[in-house]
């Protein structure tokens, strides 16, 4: 357990207490809130504009506001920006982001609250270089990195100023790469670096981040720091988000799964969600995010985990044997919630992916088209489709068992009766984490028939229903899991947040074999099963549609990424499984990109850069045909087809 303790407790809320650190009159860490923040998408030299921006993010709910620095003629237009607010009666601490430019950091240290540096970038260039390092030549660059460095840390001590440490996974420098590889151990490494000597300084107002595109790196990198911290004696504040999150549904979705799941466990003193939206859009989303939080404390007590079968810091599925398509190497699951429909007809499946058509007399299937949906007691009296199964409750389904894929639902009872007939094929069998005592387990792990659909009215519900695996796998029990949450009245955005923290947060740790989203008066079954596809392909774990890797509009940006995302998403959003990265600019795009499959990155006014995975393919490509050239280069290497 002890190596895997990255958090205060895995079954009890309880918030991992930091120092505190003091950013302007707005102080982070330690017992205070768990702080906004956001950052502008204006040029920086554009100081009427940025001051417009930055009351409208502070009016949204933003503590701290962030600001590109990219030079020192940037920079010293903070002092310009923050005389502005103040006149307008905003005293907001103001962050500034420093990117390849320690000059730049040095003159902003002087003027703003907190300065934002990449270890990757602060001291290395990237070439994508693979460098061969003995440790006395490794320590001679550490030694190259504390000179460059020095400087700042000694400004931000002098002028009281904060600092953020902030690793980015797309753009940790060859010199980690080389050493650590392209993974949350070179992340934290990254930090650390910059960390201790700050520590050897006895400099302590700093911050840190491992932000990634890729929610289960971003995870595991944020628990392995925290982890490392715990055993350097250190408790430094930690800043949230996931980078490139995108926008609309899969950007809110993307940095709940990220953000919430360790929101969850008690990490994090700030939170940023990216969107490729307008920056005031964020902060609501985060504010969303962080409630829940206010009074989890106060949560039904569960029990402690003694042995901790799950390594948080790395993906591996949970093991567990396949009942017809559920669970082994199948890919988890859908199950949607038609028990509350007064009528099931074939247009109601529209909603989760199935069209009929009445003078064809057949189904047309989408990508996202549902598993299996749950009628409770309805009847369903048509031809379904070939791949969809009905789960009804018990009693009904005895009436019709002898349908093609029609499955019964029992609670615990149920299942254990011994007069009780069951489905040859495939039983879902509800519980709770109080159901599973030693008689059960024993009952259902030598079933071949049996999927657990789980649920919990815990507050604290996600700790919960991961204490439910634990028992499961300590007992060896193979059975595959539905993860089940239920909801009821809220918001469709605030569907999206809940479920995705809720279920992401299980599913990053290879728990779950499927999900039932049970959403009552929250939306539309067409939403509900979007978003339901969209927190599997979030965590990684079922992809059914395009990714985009977007970052959020800064003042780098050379482009207008809101519109180009949206074009490029017109033209490419039938492209299944195909990743596609969409930068403003080059700080963290090529980087980033080595997730994707293809990249459009800003290099300069009207300029492209396309690449295919981490290598250019074209140069300064005039942004007016960048996104057909973008489309030829996909059918060049065979991934492109047809809208149907």
């Amino acid at each position: 357990m002890k190596n895997k303790q990255y958090c205060n407790s895995l079954t009890r809320y309880n918030r991992f207490i930091t120092r505190e650190v003091t950013i302007g009159n707005v102080a982070m860490g330690a017992n205070n809130p768990i702080r906004i923040q956001s950052m502008t998408t204006t040029d920086t030299l554009d100081t009427q504009g940025t001051i417009a921006q930055t009351m409208r993010m502070v009016d949204s709910g933003c503590d701290y506001v962030r600001i590109t620095a990219p030079s020192v003629k940037e920079a010293e237009n903070l002092r310009e920006i923050k005389a502005g607010l103040l006149k307008k009666g905003y005293n907001v601490p103001l962050i500034a982001d420093i990117h390849f430019t320690p000059n730049a950091a040095e003159l902003a240290a002087k003027i703003v609250e907190k300065v934002r540096v990449n270890p990757g970038n602060y001291a290395d260039k990237k070439k994508f270089e693979e460098i061969e390092y003995t440790d006395a030549s490794y320590n001679n660059e550490l030694e190259r990195i504390r000179t460059k460095f020095l400087p700042l840390v000694g400004i931000c001590k002098e002028y009281g100023t904060a600092m953020r440490i902030g690793t980015n996974h797309g753009s940790l420098s060859d010199r980690i790469l080389s050493r650590y590889g392209d993974t949350p151990l070179g992340m934290v490494e990254s930090a650390m670096e910059f960390l201790r000597i700050c520590e050897d300084e006895s400099y302590h107002n700093i911050v840190l981040s491992m932000k990634a595109s890729n929610t289960q790196v971003m995870v595991q990198a944020y628990r392995l720091l925290v982890q490392q911290m715990k055993a350097e004696g250190m408790n430094y504040p930690l800043h949230l988000g996931v980078t490139e999150a995108g926008e609309a549904e899969d950007g809110r979705i993307k940095s709940a799964v990220g953000i919430g799941t360790l929101l969850e466990d008690g990490l994090g003193d700030t939170v940023r969600v990216s969107l490729t939206e307008a920056p005031e859009a964020e902060a609501p989303v985060a504010k969303a995010l962080v409630e829940r939080y206010v009074n989890r404390g106060k949560h039904a007590s569960i029990e402690a985990i003694n042995t901790y079968a799950i390594n948080p810091y790395e993906y591996n599925k949970r093991k567990t044997q396949a009942v017809v398509n559920i669970g082994g190497d199948n890919t988890p699951r859908i199950v949607s919630d038609f028990s509350l429909k007064k009528e099931i007809t074939p247009a109601a499946l529209f909603g989760v992916g199935y069209n009929y058509s009445v003078d064809l007399d057949k189904w047309t299937i989408k990508d996202q088209a549902t598993d299996y949906i749950f009628v409770g007691n309805n009847t369903v009296e048509f031809e379904i489709p070939g791949t969809l199964g009905i789960i009804q409750n018990y009693e009904k389904w005895k009436l019709n068992r002898d349908k093609p894929r029609f499955y019964p639902f029992l609670n615990k009872n149920e299942y254990l009766n011994k007069l009780a007939s069951k489905s040859e094929h495939l039983n879902f069998v509800y519980c709770v984490y109080e159901d599973l005592d030693k008689g059960f387990i024993d009952h259902i792990k030598n079933d071949l028939t049996a999927v657990l659909l789980i649920d919990t009215y815990n507050d604290h519900g996600m700790a919960e229903q991961r204490r439910l695996f634990v028992k499961l796998l300590n007992s060896d029990c193979k059975t595959p899991v539905i993860l089940g949450r239920a909801y009821k009245n809220l918001s469709e955005e605030h569907l999206m947040l809940h479920s995705a923290t809720d279920l992401g947060a299980l599913l990053l740790d290879g728990l779950g074999d499927g999900v039932f989203i049970a959403a009552e008066n929250c939306g539309g079954s067409q939403f509900i099963n979007k978003t339901a596809f969209g927190i599997l392909q979030a965590t990684r774990t079922r992809i059914s549609k395009t990714e985009y890797i977007s970052c959020p509009s800064c003042g780098r940006t050379l482009f207008d990424l809101q519109e180009t995302t949206a074009k490029i998403r017109k033209v490419t959003d039938h492209l299944k499984g195909v990743k596609i990265g969409i930068m403003g600019c080059i700080v963290n795009g090529p980087g980033e990109m080595a997730d994707a499959d293809y990249g459009y990155v800003g290099t300069g006014k009207g300029k492209i850069t396309l690449y295919k995975e981490k290598e250019v393919v074209k140069r300064n490509v005039p942004e007016k045909s960048a996104v057909d050239e973008l489309i030829e280069l996909i059918k060049e290497h065979g991934d492109w087809v047809e809208k149907v």
